[in-house]
Formats: C-alpha cells, structure tokens, sequence
C-alpha cells in the first residue's frame, strides 16, 4: 500500500467507528409512523452500509486482527452475527414496507447490529488499537480504497434513498437554504458588475 495514502488515510478502527455512527444515526430516523417510501429508503440505505461495511470487516480488518490475536472470541462470532444480518437484510428486500412484519424484522436487525457495535466498539477496536497500532493507517487506507469499489455500482441507489427518507421539513430546508445560496450568489455577481 503506498505509503503515503496510509499517512493520511483515518486509521481503521476510526473508519469502523463511523460506520457504526452512521448506521446508529438511520436507525434512529426509523419511525414506525412514517411513509412506507420512507421506511424503504431508511431500510435500504442502512442495508446496503451494513452489507459493506461487514465485506469490509471480513476481508481487511478481521483477517489482520485474526493474524494478531488468534484467540479473540469477538471475532470467533463476528462472522456468525454477520451472516445472522445479511438473513434479515434478505428477508426485509423481500418484504413490501406496508407488510406487518416488516417494522418486526429491522427492530431485530437494529438488536442485532447495536449488540455487535457494542462488542467491537468495547472489546474489538480498542484491542486492535493496543496490538496493532502501527497498522491501523495502512488497514483503514486499504477500506477506504475497498469501499470505494463496493459503493460506486450503489452511487445512485444512495443518493434516491437518501431523497427519499429526508423528512419534509429538511426539504423545505434544504429548499430554502438553496434559494437564499442562490439570492447571495446572484447579489454578490451584480455588484461586480
């Protein structure tokens, strides 16, 4: 790995860490009330970085805490609650949002994914960090790279999800941040002239 995208890259355990932020902060926008397009956007866009997120774990970070810590029992079922996920993941892209079950099965998710954020975040990652902090950046410069692969065929699925679970007051935000950009930007080039 060049040398110099590890000098700058966040280390590893950094980039898991938000991950597990991020996916954290979808579920909390999962309102049992809200639309069903809704739901599905929220539904999917956490899906999707769950499903990357755990291909990036398996394949950069579980491999090199494996090479360090062979006994690590965090890791023993890490696979295992992985495997458990992309079940319910099958499941709810096999359900319509309008479904009774389909509030169920992602509150099981959300158990599933807090209770392996909160093993890796209280046992795994400060252990990486203690055993191997001189790879940490090399590793998190290889996610980043991987991720980029794994996320540009999703590019356009994450832009419309997002759209879609944006509530209406951040539209009409948005909306209004927009055009008041657009009044400053045109003001400000009027005056040049």
């Amino acid at each position: 790995m060049n040398s110099l995208a590890s000098t700058f890259s966040p280390s590893i355990t950094s980039m898991i860490r938000m991950d597990h932020t991020h996916v954290l902060s979808t579920f909390h926008q999962y309102k049992i009330g809200s639309s069903p397009s809704a739901k599905q956007a929220l539904v999917r866009t956490a899906c999707l970085g769950l499903e990357i997120h755990a291909q990036l774990e398996e394949e950069i970070f579980y491999p090199a805490m494996r090479a360090a810590a062979p006994d690590n029992h965090i890791l023993d079922k890490s696979v295992p609650e992985h495997d458990e996920m992309r079940r319910l993941i099958a499941e709810l892209r096999d359900m319509e949002p309008t479904d009774p079950a389909y509030d169920q099965t992602f509150m099981e998710l959300m158990r599933d994914v807090i209770h392996h954020v909160a093993d890796e975040e209280t046992t795994l990652l400060p252990e990486a960090e203690r055993i191997m902090p001189e790879r940490l950046s090399e590793l998190g410069a290889q996610m980043t790279k991987r991720r980029l692969e794994l996320a540009a065929p999703h590019a356009g699925e994450l832009a419309m999800n997002s759209f879609q679970a944006a509530s209406a007051s951040t539209m009409l935000f948005a909306a209004g941040a927009l055009l008041a950009g657009s009044y400053l930007v045109k003001r400000a080039f009027s005056r040049q002239t």
